[in-house]
């Protein structure tokens, strides 16, 4: 089991840590894959609050592995579905501002809050980063497309998040700890940053 989520961790790491050019091709038809594929990594607000999302999940163990990741990406998915059709949710750049913050502080005091608490915490944020990405979908991509793409983008966000904790896990329980509460404070902190305008 241990071997299976390091080899899974480590395709993930690499998939996040390449160049977002290299899915910067044309798309055929105006599909929308590539725009909606980019979207997600487009933004430093949209990026850390995903890695939070999978760090959260790994520090809270157990259920929440799978079930916060996929808390946030089905109510994204609703979100994504009203800023496509229009609909508008008030606050949305102030509410995924928010997200880092919460986010980051959440795994910088590593928050034991119960599974159903952390899946709403981050549905609540889920609505308006799949807001954000349904509204700014380009007005010829098909939205199948767009959509699965930027799902896709997400799912790989929160695994680069699981990877994270899994990693500096191996570090053993105080240092990988430390570690994992440094990284969601300095997500805080550019969250604040996001949230001032300052970043």
């Amino acid at each position: 089991m241990t071997a299976k989520f390091v080899k899974f961790s480590a395709v993930v790491l690499a998939i996040a840590a390449m160049p977002s050019t290299a899915f910067a091709h044309s798309d055929i038809g105006g599909s929308g894959f590539s725009h909606g594929f980019l979207h997600p990594w487009s933004g430093l607000d949209h990026v850390l609050a995903m890695v939070m999302v999978g760090l959260l999940a790994f520090q809270l163990g157990g259920r929440a592995l799978w079930l916060v990741p996929t808390s946030f990406i089905l109510i994204m998915i609703l979100g994504g579905l009203l800023g496509m059709a229009g609909v508008s949710v008030p606050f949305v750049e102030l509410g995924i501002a928010l997200s880092v913050v919460v986010l980051g502080v959440a795994a910088a005091l590593e928050v034991k809050a119960p599974v159903a608490a952390a899946m709403g915490l981050v549905g609540l944020f889920a609505i308006f980063h799949g807001h954000a990405h349904g509204a700014e979908m380009p007005v010829l991509a098909d939205g199948l497309s767009y959509g699965g793409a930027f799902v896709l983008a997400t799912a790989l966000l929160h695994g680069a998040g699981l990877g994270l904790g899994y990693l500096l896990g191996l570090g053993g329980r105080r240092y990988g700890s430390m570690v994992s509460r440094a990284a969601g404070g300095l997500a805080a902190v550019a969250g604040v940053g996001i949230l001032t305008g300052m970043l």
